[in-house]
């Protein structure tokens, strides 16, 4: 069980990590956050819950099959602002330049579905 635990909290940190420290590093010389970070600073702390953190694309077209990012550029969830629910996406610049495609896509319908069966907020 140990074992598992481990692969799942490896897996965990990977997802973290975006498009990796590099892509990371060059976004905060630009003075931008990541996605993940833009949300940790808005939403209130401890109160988001991540949706999706290990889906990747599918496409086996220009070489992606061997550049899979769990989470596949954009970071959707739920979670708190100032107590009250909301349901959030960000997308993430440092996996593929934050580019849509179908998984990336499904997440933020996803996203817009339990907005409207909620009635609660959406941010994007």
């Amino acid at each position: 069980m140990k074992d598992k635990i481990k692969i799942l909290e490896d897996k965990i940190d990977q997802a973290k990590q975006g498009g990796g420290a590099a892509k990371v590093e060059s976004q905060h010389k630009k003075g931008k956050l990541t996605a993940r970070e833009r949300i940790h600073f808005l939403m209130d702390e401890g109160s988001f819950e991540e949706i999706g953190m290990f889906v990747t694309h599918r496409s086996n077209q220009f070489g992606l099959e061997k550049q899979k990012f769990l989470g596949d550029g954009v970071i959707t969830g739920y979670g708190t602002i100032n107590g009250r629910l909301v349901y959030i996406f960000a997308q993430d610049f440092t996996v593929f330049g934050g580019s849509l495609a179908e998984a990336h896509a499904q997440k933020i319908a996803a996203s817009w579905i339990w907005q409207w069966k909620t009635a609660h907020p959406l941010l994007a």
